[in-house]
């Protein structure tokens, strides 16, 4: 798959400038949702650039250190725990990835954006824009976006949020919906990062 052909599409098309957005974290029960949005050089050289859910946490990581330093203009936003139980994780989703978009230090032209929805009932995405399903393996911008947010979140969880809540062991599972993290919320319950409008499958087991 040609990652540039999308970019190389809006360039022709007078876009000068395209930025690529994606998102992580929305399925967890704990923790924040993230969105990156970033500018990369056109056509820019980063070998093994892909989906993140394809990538190796080890190269993820790698790629996180060599986007940061060859992008134009990048940009990390999240809306935290209390804000997806207020407005809902799809509207959660929307607002964070505009927030990122907001947050860069280039104004794009063009937004790609991963998924094929751009608004919520409460928020949406205002910046011009496109949508591509799966564009996390199709787009350079979007593939590099997914794994900003990715390892941003991944970090946040494993560091921070372990620290903050040991008991719950984040740095394990990141807060996604594992057996563990089932078990430890069977023996803790619910603590302030946990999403209460996502805690109905554990809910109802208990």
């Amino acid at each position: 798959m040609d990652l540039w052909s999308y970019e190389r599409a809006q360039w022709a098309a007078g876009m000068g400038t395209v930025c690529g957005v994606d998102e992580a974290g929305a399925g967890p029960l704990a923790g924040p949702v993230y969105a990156a949005a970033v500018i990369l050089p056109r056509e820019a050289e980063i070998p093994g650039l892909d989906d993140s859910k394809k990538l190796s946490e080890k190269k993820r990581e790698e790629l996180f250190t060599l986007i940061t330093a060859k992008a134009e203009a990048w940009s990390v936003a999240w809306a935290d725990p209390g804000k997806i139980d207020e407005i809902d994780i799809l509207n959660a989703r929307m607002l964070a990835m505009q927030t990122a978009i907001d947050g860069l230090s280039v104004k794009p032209n063009l937004a790609l954006i991963d998924g094929n929805r751009d608004h919520g009932s409460s928020h949406k995405i205002t910046t011009p824009h496109m949508t591509i399903v799966k564009g996390d393996g199709k787009s350079a911008s979007i593939a590099a976006a997914s794994i900003l947010a990715k390892v941003s979140r991944d970090r946040f969880m494993a560091v921070e949020m372990d620290k903050a809540y040991p008991q719950y062991r984040f740095a394990k599972h990141k807060g996604y919906g594992t057996k563990l993290h089932y078990e430890m919320l069977d023996q803790y319950g619910p603590c302030p990062i946990h999403r209460k409008t996502f805690l109905s499958k554990w809910e109802a087991r208990r």
